[in-house]
């Protein structure tokens, strides 16, 4: 065998090093991790957004664009402005081009790219105090870069970065194929519709008491503390400029908005530097502030240290357009005309301290059953129902509905000084003939939870098994004629019984062990369908779920809101505290179960307690 020559083994090597580089372009082309190739093969954006939203969002948009009219941009606080929110008031078609620590250099020239490329009507521009700290800086070459084609510079250079990068890149993005699910994770935290995060998780999640809430997020508990100075107050001023420029030049709607920060944030920078730099952004141009306010003191309206809840962007734009019909703090929200100063900031610096009984409202939630017709029964019946509810009158309670909590929540319509939520699980016959004229006698609204399989029945299912007869749709539309009952759902056919139902049995909203997840979405969205046919029948249509056996679920939650359930309860026996602004707060509410017949004053004594 021939031996080859030193120059051979050389060409061998070089054709070798050649095949590996064409195999792993290759490889970064078709995987395309960070949709800087356009992801013409995955077309995953929310996970190329991920990686780099700056790259991603261009190349999602240069396919996309036509589906689009407006476009607010900013740092990724900029995200919870709502989408939905902004196309209501602008009469618009908007995506949210937030990135990561955006600096008003990208911001410039993200805004000179859409305006060159693509129609808009409106551009709406975040400037965040952090805009100040730092400008035209690029941390990481691959996760952190502009693309070439906005920012300028060599478009062969760009690409060969990406063609070239470690493949690692590509292989998470392969790997994460076979772990996605249905809810947002943390390799695709994007909303590729929208522009913006995907924060169905956490604007579902409850809220309550401030105790329990700096357990769940303990940066707020123990903040961090740091000094900063804004030293890039004028370079950010000057994009904007030139923003504003651009879109008078275009003849585009142009509106600047500041984020919400959080008191302990905003203490990070001396109070001379943020006059200033607030100072300097009216110089330039109007704008609506709602950097600091009533909000700003209390985290229940932030994620985190810099990001601010869905809901805080939805009452800033109520506040822009005069949108007299959802809650928003007085203070929250100042317009700034051009060379209006800061002045307006020492309503906050010199303010009084926050009182958080303003807009919180604590509200226990009463559970009842079955109502035992044997009024000697050592059991809950009729004697024992009417001692408890005549209690809580004369305690000073009064009866409210989930209506109005929804409307003191979102509205802010106010509730009596001590409300008290009545409830009754299961559809039973004995809450139309003994529970209601007992609440018709004392003038006390409740709410009755069906399982629509049940409604009407006295036999289990199909089955035939005895059960305690259930109220008829005909009882249910008399009783809301009443204007004291609210029927709402117990899930139609969520609870299953082991020995009477096939195994394995569903236990409430829970996923079973043997289906998938799309097994489990359809089978909710199908259990949900049935349940706004039947109430619809009553009169009425699904917005509150009691959580069969009081057990939560995420996703189950999250496919139940997306079916218009508004509000969900357990049977944790925990009082619940309402936030004026904040909607999450009425999922996963706490109820006392009255399963016994305690006397009037162990009740009170515990739901006082």
């Amino acid at each position: 065998m021939k031996r080859l020559s030193s120059r051979g083994w050389l060409v061998m090597f070089l054709l070798t090093i050649l095949l590996l580089a064409f195999l792993l372009a290759a490889f970064n082309f078709v995987t395309d991790p960070f949709g800087a190739f356009g992801d013409r093969f995955f077309t995953w954006w929310s996970y190329d957004e991920t990686n780099n939203p700056r790259v991603a969002k261009l190349g999602y948009l240069d396919r996309h664009h036509g589906e689009y009219d407006s476009y607010i941009l900013g740092c990724s606080a900029t995200s919870s402005f709502p989408t939905e929110a902004l196309n209501r008031y602008f009469d618009a078609k908007f995506y949210n081009m937030i990135v990561y620590g955006a600096d008003m250099r990208d911001t410039e020239n993200f805004c000179r790219y859409i305006l060159d490329n693509y129609e808009a009507k409106n551009i709406v521009l975040n400037v965040y105090l952090g805009n100040g700290l730092s400008y035209g800086v690029e941390d990481d070459p691959l996760t952190l870069s502009m693309p070439a084609r906005a920012e300028g510079g060599s478009e062969l250079k760009y690409y060969l970065r990406y063609l070239f990068a470690n493949p690692k890149y590509g292989a998470a993005k392969l790997s994460a194929l076979r772990k996605d699910t249905y809810l947002q994770q943390d390799f695709d935290v994007f909303d590729e519709k929208t522009g913006a995060y995907d924060k169905e998780r956490r604007d579902l999640e409850h809220i309550g008491g401030m105790e329990s809430y700096l357990e769940a997020y303990p940066v707020f508990a123990q903040y961090p503390w740091a000094r900063y100075d804004l030293t890039e107050t004028e370079n950010t001023m000057k994009s904007v400029a030139a923003i504003r420029d651009m879109c008078a030049e275009k003849g585009v709607n142009f509106v600047v908005v500041t984020s919400p920060l959080y008191c302990d944030y905003a203490d990070y920078f001396p109070r001379e530097q943020v006059e200033e730099f607030y100072s300097a952004l009216a110089e330039v141009t109007p704008y609506w502030d709602f950097s600091l306010s009533s909000v700003s003191r209390d985290p229940r309206f932030f994620y985190d240290s810099t990001h601010f809840r869905n809901d805080a962007g939805r009452m800033a734009l109520a506040r822009m357009f005069g949108d007299g019909g959802v809650y928003v703090p007085e203070d929250f929200g100042v317009y700034v005309p051009r060379g209006g100063g800061a002045g307006h900031l020492s309503a906050y610096w010199d303010g009084p301290e926050l009182d958080r009984a303003a807009y919180t409202a604590k509200v226990p939630i009463i559970l009842y059953h079955d109502i035992d017709r044997d009024e000697t029964a050592a059991t809950m019946n009729g004697p024992w129902l009417r001692g408890q509810l005549t209690a809580l009158k004369e305690a000073g309670y009064t009866s409210v509905t989930f209506n109005d909590l929804y409307n003191y929540v979102m509205y802010g319509v106010e509730l009596p000084e001590k409300p008290v939520v009545i409830t009754f699980d299961d559809g039973y016959a004995s809450n139309y003939e003994l529970a209601w004229p007992i609440l018709k006698e004392l003038d006390m609204k409740a709410t009755i939870f069906v399982i629509g399989a049940s409604v009407g029945k006295d036999t289990y299912k199909d089955t035939g098994v005895p059960m305690n007869p259930h109220f008829t749709v005909e009882q249910a539309r008399e009783m809301i004629a009443s204007g004291l009952i609210s029927i709402q759902s117990h899930g139609y056919d969520l609870h299953e019984v082991e020995g009477r139902d096939p195994d394995p049995i569903r236990q409430g909203i829970l996923r079973r062990e043997d289906e998938t997840e799309e097994e489990y979405i359809k089978f909710l969205r199908s259990d949900a369908e049935k349940m706004r046919a039947l109430l619809s029948e009553m009169g009425t249509e699904p917005r509150v779920l009691a959580l069969p056996y009081g057990y939560p679920s995420e996703l189950g939650e999250a496919i139940m809101a997306e079916e218009g359930i508004r509000s969900t309860l357990t049977t944790e026996p925990v009082t619940n505290e309402l936030i004026k602004g904040l909607p999450q707060c009425l999922y996963d509410m706490g109820r006392y179960g009255i399963t016994s017949p305690i006397s009037p004053e162990e009740l009170i004594n515990m739901i006082e307690g």
